[in-house]
């Protein structure tokens, strides 16, 4: 009996994937839960699962666009494992204008690589045949198809016992996309590459709302030692407790609803020739990814825990690191914080995330020399940027949002006790 494999529906306004990987080989014997294959929409990775166990065959390629509900695969619960199955990446059908190879969606122990990893071995046609990784469970990880990359030609492979660690030679990697070290001119090297669904995405998006609002930018700093004193007092505790760092992120989290509540504006979106309102804090924090930058929703915030905010970050980033980040962890958010000081940015200018009116970028923490009661002293400070839509949001709640949400962090008990 045979079971077609159907693109899922993913989202109402989804029409369309791009099949990004094949974690199953054509003619490969699968079980029922075994994912067979990640989705890319224009919003988030899906991954698709088989419902019953049988031999795959695969009828749509990695790379193709498939519209929702189409069969890119059956299963025959009846059918015989063929031994020598090509992995179903290789027969990749080359989409326009792509030049790269497409390898083996697999390391040599058989463990599926992540579709960061897929990606750069794609891109780079490294053969992962005999590679060793460092990641969970023997993974491959970027830095170990990286490592390779840098190598030359050859990567390093351990090959571990109960008894001893011996090494052996790896299967030759390929060359880097542009060879370092040469004479030669490099006039005119240059290579294309087809955009991801989710990169295009982004591009639109962003175009979309440099065009579309009246964007400004207001600044302003924070002294963090408060926060800093209060996260070193308590962050054992926390952690012996909930099992999690005790983060910086949550506590802006709680300060930025303080303000939206202050200045419900900013909360808003334009609709029409409408404001539509919202009496509810769902707050999308960006996640930097392989893939482009994504904002899930941490909803009903304002309802949340310290805890339960920090833990709702770090399973996104989690989710973020694995590409298991669905449609639905992206919808719905009021308001967006983006942290460019992971990076080591000192200021910058966050744009919008449609259709919401406002971003928090948050900074790197320097310490810069102030003046407090007359004495000049240093300070672990932090710049602050609103980026706002000024149709809805003038500059006087723009500053005053700011001011609200430096009140809160430079005095951290007044969120707990909610004054």
């Amino acid at each position: 009996m045979k079971i077609d494999v159907k693109v899922p529906a993913v989202g109402e306004s989804v029409t369309e994937a791009t099949i990004g990987s094949w974690n199953k080989k054509n003619g490969e014997a699968v079980k029922r839960n075994d994912v067979l294959l990640l989705l890319e929409t224009d919003k988030a990775s899906v991954e698709v699962i088989a419902e019953n166990d049988g031999v795959l065959n695969i009828t749509a390629q990695a790379g193709e666009v498939v519209k929702i509900g189409a069969t890119v695969a059956t299963i025959d619960s009846d059918g015989k494992a063929t031994a020598t199955a090509a992995p179903a990446a290789e027969q990749k059908k080359e989409a326009p204008q792509q030049h790269a190879q497409t390898m083996s969606a697999a390391s040599s122990e058989g463990k599926p690589l992540s579709p960061a990893v897929q990606k750069l071995v794609t891109e780079n046609n490294v053969n992962t045949s005999g590679m060793s990784g460092t990641g969970k469970d023997g993974r491959l990880t970027k830095g170990d198809v990286l490592m390779s990359l840098g190598s030359n030609g050859a990567a390093p492979a351990v090959q571990k016992t109960a008894e001893t660690t011996t090494s052996k030679p790896a299967t030759p990697a390929a060359q880097p996309m542009f060879p370092t070290g040469s004479t030669a001119s490099r006039q005119g090297e240059k290579k294309l590459v087809p955009m991801t669904t989710i990169r295009k995405k982004i591009a639109e998006r962003l175009v979309e709302a440099k065009n579309t609002t009246a964007l400004l930018t207001t600044f302003n700093e924070v002294d963090m030692t408060k926060l800093n004193d209060i996260r070193a007092k308590y962050k054992d505790k926390f952690k012996e407790k909930y099992g999690i760092n005790l983060g910086m992120m949550g506590f802006f989290t709680k300060a930025v609803i303080e303000a939206l509540k202050a200045f419900p504006n900013v909360n808003a979106y334009i609709n029409g020739t409408d404001i539509e309102y919202h009496n509810y804090y769902n707050i999308g924090i960006a996640v930097s990814t392989d893939r482009g930058l994504m904002v899930p929703v941490i909803k009903d915030a304002d309802q949340m825990s310290l805890f339960e905010i920090e833990n709702a970050i770090r399973n996104y980033a989690l989710k973020a690191r694995d590409g298991k980040i669905g449609v639905d962890d992206l919808n719905g958010g009021t308001f967006s914080i983006t942290n460019g000081g992971v990076f080591g940015s000192l200021m910058s200018t966050p744009i919008l995330n449609a259709p919401q009116s406002a971003i928090l970028g948050m900074h790197k923490v320097e310490d810069r020399a102030v003046v407090i009661n007359g004495q000049i002293v240093a300070r672990p400070m932090m710049y602050l940027a609103l980026s706002y839509d000024h149709r809805i949001i003038d500059g006087k709640e723009s500053v005053g949002f700011l001011v609200k949400i430096k009140e809160g962090v430079e005095d951290p008990e007044r969120l707990l006790i909610g004054v």
